[in-house]
């Protein structure tokens, strides 16, 4: 049973609104929240403790406290959140490394709750209609989130088997949506005018703000469940996503995506990498038995729901205009389709 929680990445949205959660179990006596920059937004009864995970001092943090709870938070999605890429991984990889040997050392931590990613599944065409927790990717991240999120899946394993006595929960989220969460996947369906890979149409999972905040709770609090994937019910396809977000797109060759992703990633408005610029042509499907019959979690927002709930946040891309997305998908599609004709013509 938790009892003293140190949570990581607590001025962070997600971290906060977890601390903010688990603030009103009466059950846990004391949390801790650690960031290396203030938290600009409450954090419930949470004790906020300037520290950086990449420093040894999170062991002295641990010891001092009694924690027997360590929920990591703290793997970031967004190099533009924390001043770029080398910093971004400086965090979720190095912090990740130091937090475990703290944990190891710990006479006290007896468990041990993870923030991942269905990013680990990686994207392509070879993949499974869905991947169950037991799968390997077809082909493995190569750069950014993704490839953070493998390595910091595979320090949890080794700590692991060096710790058989502490409980590990680790959650692989899809894509988190909501009405206030910033990543890389809102900020793309927020685009004025949304790029979509031409002659694809990917299927997306997602799961609403407060569902995985709620099931990272019940890994806190609960049984512990070893890897479980968490999404939301159904699946949405780009076009169908463009449509409900009311924003126009514009196919551009698979190629020439990953232009197009530099243009928008200079302009601030949007972060991508080539990974990202795959997943939006491919897809991802994620089974989550696991989260029903281990976890014993039920989201309250499926995948259609959740991502309606963020689009109704969304200022229209055009102002005034409404169903614009659906009009401009419909005239997409049938330009897509006319385009994939004319590139198999000239195609060698």
């Amino acid at each position: 049973m938790a009892k003293v929680v140190l949570v990581t990445g607590v001025s962070r949205y997600l971290g906060g609104l977890y601390a903010r959660r688990l603030s009103t179990d009466p059950s846990i006596e004391r949390i801790l929240g650690v960031d290396v920059v203030p938290p600009k937004h409450s954090i419930g009864r949470a004790e906020f403790v300037r520290a950086d995970i990449r420093n040894p001092m999170i062991g002295r943090i641990m010891a001092q406290a009694g924690v027997d709870t360590v929920v990591h938070m703290n793997v970031i999605a967004t190099p533009k959140d924390t001043g770029g890429r080398v910093t971004q991984k400086e965090i979720n990889v190095i912090g990740t490394m130091q937090l475990l040997a703290a944990c190891q050392k710990s006479e006290s931590v007896s468990r041990l709750v993870v923030k991942s990613s269905a990013a680990v599944y990686g994207s392509s065409p070879r993949d499974p209609a869905m991947f169950t927790e037991d799968m390997n990717p077809k082909t493995l991240p190569r750069t950014g989130f993704g490839k953070d999120s493998v390595e910091v899946e595979g320090y949890v394993r080794g700590f692991s088997r060096r710790r058989p006595d502490v409980e590990i929960t680790m959650l692989r989220l899809a894509n988190v949506v909501g009405p206030s969460i910033h990543t890389a996947i809102t900020d793309y369906f927020a685009l004025p005018l949304v790029p979509v890979p031409l002659g694809f149409d990917a299927r997306f999972q997602f799961v609403h703000e407060d569902d995985a905040t709620a099931a990272m709770i019940l890994a806190t609090t609960g049984p512990p469940a070893g890897i479980v994937n968490v999404a939301g019910d159904g699946f949405l396809t780009v076009t169908q996503c463009t449509a409900i977000a009311r924003r126009p797109v514009v196919p551009v060759p698979l190629q020439a995506a990953g232009v197009i992703g530099n243009i928008v990633r200079r302009s601030g408005l949007a972060d991508f990498s080539s990974d990202q610029l795959t997943f939006l042509a491919f897809g991802r499907g994620l089974d989550t038995s696991r989260m029903r019959s281990v976890l014993e979690f039920e989201p309250h927002f499926t995948t259609r729901g959740a991502f309606e709930d963020y689009a109704r946040h969304l200022r229209p891309a055009v102002p005034g205009v409404e169903g614009v997305g659906e009009v401009v998908s419909d005239a997409a599609g049938g330009t897509a389709a006319a385009l994939s004709r004319v590139f198999d013509r000239i195609q060698p």
